[in-house]
């Protein structure tokens, strides 16, 4: 007996990978500190938690949901992308699911056919390229290097497009670079969108609250641009609830009403249970939210200097998430007189074996010569793990 090709071409999550990798080493006693998974290190804020509760007590969300997202809940993401980002929409443009990763795979699977071609901002997140080709469509990647603030540019975006082209996707801020789109630079690509009638773009905008600039625009609120964009979103960053699994997108009628259809028979609808809490966290104080955002900015600051005291290693200053991705290609070819460091794979698994904390490699991001770091973390964890990696690298040569 086989699996399918599909699957058996299907790339793991790195990200995943590493944190299994990480786990196996602590189930033998080693104290690994974990920086490998996007997760914020928070708990769920209280309030967020009494809404669950309050919504079991009820007995009233026992039962199988609608499968775009309970009215109310639309409803109100409808009247945040309204207020908070100027998008013009209704609840019938919303489809809550389990998490922005079903979200993104409902619109690639409900708009790709085999063969089109789908514009991938690069660096960019793991598990855009492995849908992609779940689909039988084409990823095709335009880079931002570090000296760009690892930002793609709108020409290279025209240069990219061809008559198979049926798609782009970014995220802002990004994962896993912590870059922030402009409103210049967000203009430019819809500029160029709007020449090009048949292709959609996918605006991942899941750490929206984790952004430490002004630039907080959209590119569904830009003119003409909501009938050619997916807005995606979520609950798992900015309000620490990655395990309620409450993603949504906002799109155009025809395309929402798609997702829909594949979401009803793939998983049906969102947990009932979370998606009250979803409710409770977007009609409620904010406030813990910016304080975990405050929280992570102050990390940003203590990381940055940090790494900034390791020679040879190179950074730009994100601007969102909670991520570094710093190039540690001046560390290729150098080893300790056993071990080489080829790429930038060897270097996370020796980092991982030797200072025993957990990394991602940059080439499952699309950038073989960094590795990502994320900093949702304790401080004391931090500084802890960067002093453990500096050590290390000092005896390479």
């Amino acid at each position: 007996m086989q699996l399918s090709d599909r699957i058996a071409n299907l790339k793991e999550s790195a990200t995943l990978a590493m944190a299994a990798k990480a786990r196996e080493f602590k189930s033998k006693g080693i104290d690994v500190i974990g920086l490998s998974l996007g997760e914020p290190d928070f708990k769920t804020p209280k309030h967020i938690q009494e809404g669950a509760k309050k919504a079991i007590d009820s007995e009233k969300y026992f039962s199988y949901p609608p499968v775009p997202g309970y009215q109310d809940l639309r409803e109100a993401i409808a009247e945040k992308l309204r207020k908070e980002n100027n998008i013009s929409c209704g609840p019938e443009h919303i489809v809550v699911s389990n998490g922005a990763k079903q979200s993104i795979a409902n619109v690639m699977f409900a708009l790709l056919n085999p063969g089109d071609e789908v514009i991938v901002y690069s660096p960019y997140w793991v598990s855009y390229t492995a849908i992609i080709e779940l689909t039988g469509a084409v990823p095709v990647f335009i880079k931002g290097g570090i000296e760009s603030d690892f930002k793609a540019t709108a020409s290279q975006l025209e240069e990219a497009i061809t008559p198979k082209t049926k798609s782009v996707i970014y995220s802002s801020p990004c994962n896993p670079t912590g870059s922030v789109f402009t409103p210049d630079e967000l203009e430019a690509i819809a500029e160029v969108i709007r020449r090009h009638e048949n292709i959609m773009v996918i605006a991942d905008e899941i750490y929206e609250l984790i952004n430490y600039t002004d630039d907080k625009v959209s590119l569904a609120s830009l003119p003409g641009m909501f009938e050619r964009t997916v807005t995606v979103n979520g609950f798992a960053k900015g309000f620490a609830m990655t395990g309620w699994r409450v993603g949504y997108i906002a799109a155009p009628l025809w395309l929402a009403k798609g997702c829909t259809k594949m979401q009803g028979q793939i998983t049906s609808a969102n947990c009932s249970i979370a998606q009250r809490a979803a409710l409770t966290a977007l009609t409620s104080d904010l406030g813990p939210s910016y304080e975990m955002a405050e929280a992570y900015l102050k990390r940003r600051e203590l990381v940055a200097g940090l790494l900034n005291q390791i020679p040879g290693i190179k950074n730009n200053m994100p601007q969102g998430a909670f991520y570094f991705f710093p190039d540690v290609s001046h560390y290729f070819g150098k080893g300790d007189g056993e071990t080489v460091i080829n790429d930038a794979d060897d270097f996370c698994m020796y980092i991982l074996e030797h200072a025993h904390v957990s990394l991602v490699s940059g080439e499952a991001f699309g950038d073989p010569d960094c590795v990502r770091l994320s900093y949702a973390a304790s401080e004391d964890d931090l500084k802890e793990a960067i002093r453990r990696i500096k050590g290390l690298l000092e005896k390479l040569s």
